[in-house]
């Protein structure tokens, strides 16, 4: 014991048979290692930590399979189980955890019954396979859910036969459920003090009435109040049963702070400096509505003298039609300064946005843009009707740093011409792809393939933002913003094809940094679909990548690999490129 700090104590652990895993679980379930490691010196702590690791040694081991183990914990050399709880020990030097963890059980009988139809047990819960406790509480909890999967709410496991054959180290497991009856929803009961409207509320969860009880209602429910913003806390609780077999849900909701501001910065280097701001209102008129104002200035001691600018503003009504789908009323002016073309455009929308599953969003509008334009084509003015139409299929594992899964976003804009304008339409989808490797899923392997086409309008007949071009952060890094397009007799535009292929090896050095490695390739061609005259480039580099609490900081370098571009490119935001 010499050299222990005055006061310290030394806590041994030893496994019968020197099983590093057992010792490795039982070193996390115990308090006594716990203290030793927090440099806790009061002895009746120690004691109180040494009586309680009894049970929870024990219970670790049986969670392992382990149903017949001997514990014994000496206090410098008392069993520590032998002392009254209110023992006053002057100090304590050494505690000494011995631990015999017998013979490992396999389930004997395993058997969860009544089930309803296509209930699913855990396949460790079977005859031959290891016991413990763990596997039997989600054998009960995979029967219980398998019931109210289909409507009994009330179900609950009944009746336990857990039988310990020692001679021959079996677990029988007999578990039985009473389903109960079939239950339908009853009234949505609100509670707390909320400044939004009870029926909105009500209207926002959309928990149908008399409609078999399902328990992924209740959590859709859940997200669409959470995902309005404008409540800080959710809860839903099952009520008792109404005489009628249907049951109540109790629904309380604390409210958010109404209002909220942010600003965000992002710097490449030949584009120079992009600021934006926001400024929200959540419960804009009583009803959840998100009132939002935007604005975004960028191109800040970039290549060019003139400024971009946009400013927006939006009006969410949750909740509106049905519960999954949000009305949005939008308004929009935009200076535009692009290598290629100026542009002062507006634009009004009345749109709706409906969430079909947790993956699935679809979307559609009307709207009305106007743009006043000036490039290699002379001055012109656009007036178009849009009816804007958009889906998006999300199962990415994370949206700022996804590891796995796959994303899909599809847009299609038919617009009809006013004042002369022409009539045509605009495909655009992203497709991202993301796979993980190794055990701490440190190496990460992302595709994204992007491809556009305009349609019915020629390339002077339809406006330049809504041609496509390549280069910069979301196309083709290691080359300017936009800087392939067409020229064709000498005038530089955009193109009615657009095909951009980026893949990535993301690999994390520690918890908090990681480095990228990746290579674009972009396409642009004056036709509506591609052909040989269009035009390629493509750009590689490397990365690095700092995790926050709001994703993970991103610093790229870049180069051209292929194109007319030069030089090195640097681009530095949050989240990862795609």
């Amino acid at each position: 014991m010499t050299g222990f700090p005055a006061g310290a104590f030394d806590a041994k652990l030893k496994v019968a048979g020197g099983d590093d895993t057992i010792e490795g679980f039982l070193t996390q379930a115990s308090l006594v290692i716990a203290a030793e490691t927090d440099g806790q010196t009061n002895p009746q702590d120690i004691l109180a930590a040494a009586q309680a690791d009894y049970g929870r040694l024990v219970g670790a081991l049986y969670d392992a399979g382990y149903f017949g183990p001997v514990v014994r914990i000496l206090i410098d050399g008392q069993e520590a189980a032998t002392l009254p709880p209110l023992t006053r020990l002057p100090s304590v030097r050494q505690v000494r955890i011995e631990v015999d963890p017998g013979r490992r059980f396999e389930f004997g009988r395993a058997e969860v019954a009544p089930l309803a139809p296509g209930t699913e047990l855990p396949e460790q819960f079977a005859r031959g396979k290891a016991a413990g406790t763990a596997t039997i509480r989600e054998a009960a909890a995979a029967g219980v859910d398998g019931w109210r999967g289909v409507g009994h709410a009330k179900a609950e496991v009944t009746r336990q036969e857990i039988t310990a054959r020692h001679e021959v180290a079996k677990l029988d497991v007999l578990l039985g459920i009473t389903p109960g009856p079939l239950v339908r929803f009853g009234r949505t009961v609100v509670s707390g003090e909320s400044a939004v409207d009870e029926g909105r509320i009500r209207e926002i969860a959309g928990i149908p009435k008399n409609e078999v009880f399902d328990q992924e209602i209740l959590e859709d429910a859940a997200t669409r109040l959470r995902r309005t913003g404008t409540f800080s806390s959710v809860t839903l609780r099952e009520g008792e049963l109404n005489p009628d077999n249907s049951m109540d849900i109790a629904l309380a909701v604390v409210d958010a702070k109404p209002r909220r501001f942010g600003f965000g910065a992002e710097v490449e280097s030949t584009d120079g400096l992009t600021l934006s701001a926001f400024w929200l209102h959540r419960n804009f008129l009583g009803g959840a509505e998100r009132f939002r104002v935007d604005g975004e200035i960028s191109g800040i001691s970039g290549s060019t003298d003139t400024l971009d600018y946009k400013f927006s503003v939006s009006l969410t009504r949750p909740a509106t039609l049905t519960p999954e789908t949000d009305m949005i009323l939008r308004a929009n002016v935009e200076q535009l300064s692009e290598p290629t073309y100026f542009s002062q455009q507006a634009s009004v929308s009345l749109g709706f946005t409906r969430q079909v599953s947790r993956q699935l969003t679809t979307e559609v509008a009307l709207g009305y843009r106007y743009s006043d334009v000036e490039d290699d084509l002379g001055k012109r003015t656009f007036q178009h009707l849009t009816l804007p139409l958009g889906l998006t299929w999300d199962r990415r594992s994370d949206t700022l740093n996804p590891k796995d899964g796959t994303y899909l976003r599809f847009e299609a804009m038919p617009y009809a011409g006013l004042g002369g304008s022409a009539s045509g339409g605009r495909v655009y989808a992203d497709a991202r792809a993301y796979r993980a490797f190794g055990e701490e899923e440190g190496v990460v392997l992302a595709g994204r393939m992007q491809i556009g086409s305009v349609m019915g309008s020629s390339i002077a007949e339809t406006p330049p933002d809504l041609l496509f071009y390549s280069g910069g952060s979301g196309t083709v890094r290691g080359h300017s913003y936009q800087s392939l397009g067409i020229t064709s007799g000498g005038n530089e535009t955009g193109g009615r094809s657009f095909l951009g292929l980026s893949t990535e090896v993301r690999v994390d050095f520690t918890d908090s940094l990681g480095g990228v490695v990746f290579y674009d390739m972009g396409y642009i061609g004056a036709n509506s679909f591609m052909d040989d005259t269009g035009g390629w480039h493509s750009g590689a580099g490397l990365g690095l990548r700092y995790q926050t609490g709001l994703g993970p900081i991103r610093l790229d370098v870049a180069t051209p690999v292929s194109g007319s571009g030069n030089g090195v490119q640097l681009y530095l935001g949050i989240g990862q490129a795609f």
